[in-house]
């Protein structure tokens, strides 16, 4: 039987138990209630990538870009490597999920950002046998890309629900954006989906269609923004920048796959 002063401490174990609990659920509620539109892209990823990739390697793929993204904006907060330097305001502490310094959200959507490339990319070069590193360069400058229009916004983002939660250390030339920035972006989605790759074995998926419909979702969502915020500029460069990319790449998926001999018959 349990003394007075053992009881009282196990009410207060149990009662500090409880509130750690509460305030984890918390802070998960808050992260999904601060940024529901990066939850709903991540869902999106991984039912798209469970049908087009498998479940096992769809978590492959999230367990690889998860830290990897984090490792990369974690130095970047430190030393400018390779994003260029920035710092997180912190505003959200409390409110939403932080791993270190870095909103968990933040690095999350490299997972989705990452995937969305590897499939518009996969889609490009579909029938074509192209070698691992160029599918993984060419995602890697896709997914450069879609942060042509997501940064310069992010960076307005005390103008519209993402709230001021970073800035770079010096203004960048672009709308506000270092160019080392987008440098960093193409390295890190290269690194995503060649890591893959080699943790697969070069597995391609089968269905990479919708993903490719994601990468345009996303894209979609940031020109609403643009257009909200009423930076027209940055509007026009970022619709023209993009209509030209999917021209390119039509004009990739339209070419006709070399047949085996035909290497030779034009040596």
């Amino acid at each position: 039987m349990l003394s007075a002063c053992d009881r009282f401490v196990q009410s207060r174990h149990d009662e500090m138990l409880t509130c750690t609990t509460t305030s984890s659920m918390d802070l998960l509620v808050g992260t999904l209630v601060l940024r529901p539109y990066v939850f709903a892209f991540f869902v999106a990823f991984l039912l798209l990538g469970a049908r087009d990739l498998g479940w096992r390697r769809t978590f492959v793929f999230g367990g690889w870009v998860l830290p990897l993204a984090w490792a990369a904006e974690f130095l970047s907060t430190r030393v400018g490597v390779p994003f260029g330097l920035y710092h997180y305001t912190g505003s959200t502490r409390g409110q939403e999920i932080y791993l270190a310094n870095v909103p968990l959200m933040d690095s999350l959507s490299f997972t989705f950002l990452a995937y969305a490339s590897f499939c518009l990319a996969r889609v490009a070069f579909d029938g074509k046998a192209v070698a691992g590193w160029t599918l993984a360069l060419t995602s890697g400058v896709l997914m450069m890309l879609l942060d042509v229009v997501i940064d310069p916004i992010a960076v307005r983002g005390d103008r519209w629900f993402l709230g001021r939660i970073f800035y770079y250390q010096e203004e960048g030339v672009y709308f506000g954006v270092p160019l080392s920035n987008f440098v960093g972006w193409a390295l890190v989605g290269t690194a995503s989906v060649g890591g893959y790759w080699l943790l697969t074995r070069g597995a391609r998926g089968s269905r990479p269609a919708p993903g490719s419909a994601l990468y345009y979702a996303v894209l979609a969502f940031n020109f609403v923004v643009t257009a909200w915020i009423r930076e027209w500029v940055l509007l026009g460069l970022g619709v023209l920048l993009h209509v030209t990319t999917a021209a390119v790449l039509y004009a990739v998926h339209r070419r006709p796959a070399l047949r085996p001999g035909m290497e030779s018959q034009k040596a």
